[in-house]
């Protein structure tokens, strides 16, 4: 056939793959219109119920935001927020969504939405998926589906997985990702592990899964919770003097069962800590603008360290009040986890998420984005009262991590350097405990020709990152910086 026919075959082909995926998403899905937003949307949103359980009456709600470049190509990054608990609207609406969202012209009333310029829909297509059963939109008509676990949410997941592919054939052959924060790091690994297994076993649709990210990930015991005092103490919130006193009373153990002795001194220190942001320690705990406003204007740190923690979004970081990140600071062991909502209070106590309950508890919302009504699952909450979690898949994922990994499978774990709730010192250490390489050594990445953190490079496609001046929830605080590393990572370019 001469070049020019072949070419001519080959664009028919392509002009034929694109008609045929544009048919294949499922038309009751498409989001063709979203109160609070006027305008044109830069790709197309679909939205809906995965059943997972027909005999339950068990559905998953996802959010799906196609790439603004080339959805035909671009990665599908799965977006998982943590809690256990926590609905991944979280993330749709205060940290790598397609909006900004903007308090409305009445109080209580819908907020005004504007496209984000740092989304990662930018780069890739998202789908955002509320995760067990019980959390956000998802829900069970057998409400023994609302007792979970790990293990039964990373098979439910991937049971999701395998139907949406299905739903959607054409992002079969798509790069896919699996992505989250705060207890998606042990979200991510297990549901990577049944996705792992489903291509051992040639399950169908096959998922082509290339790796994973992580951000302030809970995945160690030992790491995670005996570093909140050398991250303290590092970051001067607590004298030497005391890190001193505490580090010989306790022998390095700072959590779980210890003598009374060492119990004393880790109050003390968390005492001093008692009134600090520990999602981002550089931002103020406060209930309303006017007190930030306040904090700010009588605080004594020079503006360019308090303008660390600050983001440029329209809506400013949501707001932090309590600052606690696991209840009465207990850490992520097995068995029952007590759950935010169960000391008081319809949600987690550090925040205010007015905009997030507004909209998502509108039922014009609901009808436009195919969710069910409120007199059917109740109204949204950013973390459930409405389930029983356990976690029962061990003190550490660095056995999932070690696994993967050694296939092949790519993985950045990324980490906010001022949080206090994960803070990136437990996080490097596991990382480090690996045992791996180092291949590209410690060295500060750059936007905008600042630095923005410091990353290192392991054997095995295995990557550290931090992110200066964010808290627990990168995207939120630093979404720039964020999307500029997430692109690199994704397109396998240096960052």
């Amino acid at each position: 056939m001469p070049p020019r026919a072949v070419a001519a075959a080959a664009a028919a082909a392509a002009l034929l793959l694109i008609s045929s995926a544009a048919v294949a998403a499922p038309d009751g899905h498409l989001v063709a219109r979203l109160p609070g937003f006027h305008g044109a949307l830069p790709s197309k949103h679909y939205a809906g119920y995965v059943t997972v359980d027909e005999g339950h009456g068990r559905r998953l709600f996802y959010y799906l935001v196609l790439s603004e470049r080339d959805p035909a190509a671009d990665p599908v990054v799965l977006w998982l927020n943590g809690g256990p608990g926590c609905s991944s609207f979280d993330g749709f609406v205060y940290e790598n969504g397609p909006f900004n969202f903007e308090r409305g012209s009445d109080p209580g009333g819908l907020p005004n939405l504007e496209l984000n310029p740092y989304s990662w829909s930018k780069v890739s297509n998202m789908v955002y998926l509320d995760s067990p059963a019980g959390v956000g939109m998802s829900y069970s008509l057998n409400k023994s589906d609302y007792t979970t676990g790990d293990l039964k949410t990373a098979a439910d997941a991937h049971t999701f997985l395998l139907k949406w592919f299905e739903l959607y054939p054409e992002f079969q052959s798509n790069p896919f990702y699996i992505s989250g924060e705060s207890y998606a790091g042990i979200y991510i690994p297990t549901l990577a592990d049944e996705v792992v297994k489903g291509i051992e076993k040639d399950l169908k649709p096959r998922i082509n899964l290339k790796g994973y990210l992580i951000g302030n990930g809970a995945t160690d015991h030992e790491h995670d919770f005996n570093s909140f005092v050398p991250f303290a103490h590092g970051m001067g919130l607590i004298s030497t003097e005391l890190f001193e006193d505490v580090s010989t009373s306790c022998h390095g153990t700072f959590w779980g069962t210890v003598n009374d002795l060492c119990q004393e001194k880790i109050d003390k220190v968390h005492w001093e800590l008692k009134d600090l942001n520990k999602y981002n320690i550089l931002a103020p705990c406060y209930h309303h603008p006017e007190i930030q406003e306040l904090e700010f204007k009588n605080s004594s740190l020079p503006s360019s360290f308090r303008k660390l923690g600050e983001t440029e979004k329209r809506f400013p970081v949501r707001k932090r009040m309590a600052g606690r990140s696991w209840p009465l600071r207990a850490s992520v062991t097995d068995g029952r986890m007590t759950m935010w909502p169960e000391l008081g209070g319809r949600s987690l106590p550090c925040t205010s998420d007015e905009l997030a309950n507004a909209w998502l508890d509108d039922e014009d919302v609901r009808a436009a984005i195919h969710a069910e009504p409120k007199s059917l699952i109740g109204s949204w909450e950013l973390y459930t009262a409405r389930i029983d979690y356990y976690h029962d898949t061990g003190n550490s994922m660095v056995k999932y991590h070690k696994k993967f990994t050694a296939m092949g499978y790519r993985a950045l774990i990324y980490s906010g350097d001022h949080d206090l709730c994960i803070p990136y010192v437990g996080t490097e250490a596991w990382v480090r405990s690996m045992g791996y390489r180092v291949i590209d050594p410690w060295r500060p990445w750059y936007f905008g020709e600042q630095v923005a953190g410091y990353t290192q490079g392991y054997e095995h496609n295995l990557t550290f990152l931090t992110i200066k001046g964010a808290g627990h929830t990168v995207p939120e605080y630093k979404p720039k910086e964020t999307l500029a590393f997430y692109s690199h990572w994704l397109s396998g370019e240096k960052i």
